[in-house]
């Protein structure tokens, strides 16, 4: 979002250096927008020796990612991840364990992914948010090379996996 104004008095806003950086600022000083990352939880979702990768409405054809979704104010991440699972997918799920922190420049998100257990349960698909759904094989997932997908790849090498990561193209 670009702001034009201040929230606080009105007033337009001007580039000022903050912190050491060029930001939208009050020139009253009343208000900076400082423009942090946004904090999303991701899954790997490991169900019987597959992972189950997730298309959300208007990607194209061929493009399936992990679940995600945003953290929500004083929850927890470890939470957060449990949560979208049951949300997006009707599963119940397992802590697997943290894999890692990941930068997504593109959308201003920090990534907190997860690996998480889903053997059990039908996955009954939030239809308002994601138009399909695959299971894929550990041994055959491929990482793309874009958010998400690095954090993928790291937690198959934890597996003896060396991924070859695939170009998402539109």
């Amino acid at each position: 979002m670009t702001y034009r104004y201040c929230p606080v008095c009105g007033n337009p806003l001007e580039i000022q250096t903050q912190g050491g950086m060029e930001r939208l600022a009050c020139p009253t000083g009343d208000w900076v927008h400082w423009d942090n990352p946004t904090p999303v939880v991701a899954a790997i979702v490991e169900r019987n020796d597959h992972i189950v990768l997730v298309q959300s409405h208007g990607w194209p054809a061929s493009w399936f990612g992990l679940v995600t979704g945003f953290l929500e104010k004083e929850e927890h991440p470890d939470e957060a991840v449990l949560r979208e699972v049951k949300e997006e997918l009707g599963l119940d799920a397992q802590m697997g364990g943290f894999v890692g922190l990941y930068p997504f420049f593109r959308r201003n998100q920090l990534l907190i992914v997860y690996h998480v257990l889903a053997h059990e349960g039908q996955i009954q698909l939030e239809a308002a948010e994601l138009a399909a759904y695959r299971e894929v094989p550990i041994a055959q997932v491929q990482p793309w090379n874009s958010g998400t997908g690095y954090g993928l790849a790291d937690w198959l090498k934890t597996k003896g996996y060396e991924p070859d990561f695939i170009e998402l193209k539109r």
